[in-house]
């Protein structure tokens, strides 16, 4: 017996009994606990001159309420996989750790856990850093930005 569910909202999530009789063994019942899990995702461009300093939020144009209490990530995506480059764990909102090979001495978590890479190197154009966001155990808000290096 299967339960077909389309187009699945946060308002499906909770538990379900299928119920049936059988001849000669009697009702049977299982029970099913159904989480839905949510993600927010949005992209964003940013261009920057070589050599510069480039500074990429974790929300772009929006005020972000305390983010100081959740966990986050800064990746990079180098080649198709993605490199961790700076993580924080809270309680301790100063402490992080930053386990990049590759920006290892250029990258650093500015205010409002804004990244911040220096100098930018031609190497750096077309990357895509993401920062991911674990706000509800259910729940994971993620962005990314696709950076442009101009030089002159």
């Amino acid at each position: 017996w299967v339960l077909h569910l389309e187009n699945i909202t946060m308002s499906l999530a909770g538990q379900y009994k299928c119920t049936f009789a059988t001849y000669l063994y009697g009702t049977k019942a299982a029970k099913i606990l159904l989480t839905v899990k949510a993600e927010e995702e949005r992209h964003y461009l940013k261009k920057v001159w070589l050599k510069q300093t480039l500074e990429i939020p974790c929300l772009e144009n929006e005020t972000s309420e305390n983010l100081s209490t959740y966990p986050l990530k800064w990746l990079v995506d180098k080649n198709g996989w993605k490199e961790e480059l700076v993580t924080k764990e809270p309680p301790c909102p100063a402490v992080y750790r930053n386990s990049s090979m590759l920006y290892r001495q250029k990258v650093l978590l500015g205010l409002n856990n804004t990244l911040k890479v220096f100098p930018t190197k031609i190497t750096d154009d077309g990357r895509v850093f993401s920062w991911h966001m674990l706000y509800h155990p259910e729940r994971v808000q993620k962005s990314s930005t696709t950076v442009r290096v101009f030089g002159e």
